[in-house]
């Protein structure tokens, strides 16, 4: 099942149902985008038509933050929680390691993406995973490019941060030898801890982008879109 946000399409997935379509779609070839859809993503794909048509044509897009849950739900759909970058990350890995299933990192500063392969590696025996810090700016692409294609990926998460790592997916789609590409944000950081996560309750509470904010008050200006982002939902009804 589906819903429109605003427009923006979410898929009806919680985590098992999500990791179950990412193995599919490895298994049946070609290349296919995932998006980790959040209450920014749906404001932005507002005033932004290239990167709503992005969303558009991605294979899923995944309900992250409680927000987007919040609303799919008044649409009718079923889902335990939100689907995010981070929580995905550990339970994907340990997939690609059972299917050996190759898995790039690519984004975040210097060292991180290596850090978390690092640790990844040491989780799940036998997982093939590379990293490279990349850049969305096309004059890396031919570096970054040649990288995954020596190492064959089929899954390859990408932390440029929104919207760049799905305009990045998307432009070079047709040159990346891959199965499945997914925006993961800065989870990348919050594995490595770099970044602190919100304690579990928190995020049980919804109040994630509060502690996040807390944390990063530079989010300020991109979390104003809320309570905008909350009415629209609420004016749109069911």
């Amino acid at each position: 099942m589906q819903a429109r946000v605003l427009d923006v399409r979410v898929d009806c997935l919680d985590m098992p149902a999500t990791l179950d379509r990412i193995e599919r779609l490895v298994d049946a070839g070609g290349h296919h985008l995932i998006a980790t859809v959040n209450p920014e993503f749906i404001m932005r794909a507002h005033r932004d038509r290239k990167f709503a048509a992005v969303l558009e044509s991605a294979d899923l897009c995944l309900a992250d933050g409680t927000g987007v849950v919040w609303a799919a739900r008044r649409q009718g759909c079923s889902m335990s929680g939100p689907v995010t970058g981070t929580d995905l990350i550990p339970p994907l890995a340990a997939l690609c390691g059972g299917r050996h299933f190759r898995l790039f990192l690519l984004g975040a500063a210097p060292g991180v993406a290596a850090q978390l392969a690092s640790r990844l590696r040491a989780e799940h025996p036998g997982l093939e995973v590379a990293a490279h810090p990349g850049s969305p700016d096309a004059a890396s692409d031919e570096e970054t490019l040649a990288l995954i294609r020596a190492h064959r990926t089929q899954v390859l998460l990408v932390a440029f941060g929104a919207p760049k790592q799905e305009l990045w997916i998307d432009r070079l789609k047709d040159r990346l030898d891959i199965g499945v590409g997914i925006g993961v944000g800065g989870a990348f950081d919050y594995l490595t801890g770099r970044v602190q996560r919100a304690p579990a309750w928190i995020r049980r509470a919804g109040l994630e982008w509060l502690y996040r904010l807390f944390q990063q008050p530079w989010r300020a200006r991109r979390m104003a879109v809320l309570p905008v982002y909350a009415f629209k939902v609420l004016s749109a009804g069911k």
